[in-house]
């Protein structure tokens, strides 16, 4: 058999589960750290519940992610996840779902790890959204998911560090309010609302043009430009100011 007509054959397998993205969708990928629970806390023992090294090795990735070749626009993380916003006209690998997925997971893999100087790793999924809305939607969704990760997070530390172990601190804050929460932290002296706000609502990362100083040669003197430079929000806002923030990205 000539192999062109060997290798048609043989492709029909491996494409014959291959997804891809419609046109007309928004395209939002979600990257997880795989077992991150037990690297953050058994493995490298990261502060809990909060560690700014943690806290930076996310931020970078993120941004080494966002530069690896796809049209992203908007990166967030919190926690051990990330979420990215495409360009609404990016068309990399023919937003071809596994390849989109395997790079990504890759690069953040990659990225990770050499910063961390050990093995993690990252699954990826494709969450395609079919409008603006929905967009602002899943983001506010995974802010609000901070809010209450960060928030369990918090209760659940104090109560540990006041001598508490894993099946007691977990019993104690088992189906309980978030007055209650707020609560049980004041009274060990941490008012949540004067938290980093990172640590409530996450980090975004985008591009922004900042002003650089430079040289210039011919005029021999020191001038003033524009980079754009992916930087990070420790400060980025909640509800419907959030909402127009992440509308800003596509509109």
């Amino acid at each position: 058999m000539r192999f062109d007509d060997f290798d048609k054959q043989m492709r029909v397998y491996e494409e014959s589960l291959d997804q891809y993205i419609l046109p007309d969708m928004y395209i939002v990928v979600r990257l997880d750290g795989r077992s991150f629970t037990k690297l953050t806390k058994e493995i490298c023992k990261f502060e809990a519940p909060f560690d700014i090294k943690f806290r930076d090795l996310m931020v970078d990735t993120v941004k080494s992610v966002m530069e690896c070749g796809f049209r992203i626009i908007y990166g967030y993380t919190e926690s051990d996840e990330i979420s990215l916003l495409f360009h609404p006209d990016d068309n990399t690998f023919g937003r071809k779902v596994r390849k989109i997925n395997t790079t990504l997971a890759g690069e953040a893999s990659a990225a990770f790890s050499l910063a961390l100087g050990r093995v993690a790793t990252f699954d990826s999924r494709v969450i395609p959204l079919p409008n603006k809305e929905k967009v602002a939607d899943y983001f506010i969704w995974r802010q609000e998911d901070s809010h209450r990760n960060s928030l369990n997070a918090h209760c659940y530390w104090a109560l540990r560090k006041d001598g508490a172990n894993q099946n007691e601190a977990t019993l104690e804050l088992e189906g309980k309010d978030v007055p209650f929460k707020n609560e049980l932290l004041f009274k060990k002296g941490i008012n949540y609302n004067d938290l980093p706000s990172w640590q409530k609502r996450g980090i975004g990362v985008y591009y922004k043009d900042v002003k650089k100083e430079g040289y210039n040669p011919i005029s021999n003197e020191t001038v003033m430009t524009d980079r754009r430079e992916l930087i990070a929000d420790y400060e980025i806002p909640l509800g419907d100011e959030y909402r127009r923030f992440i509308l800003n990205f596509i509109d």
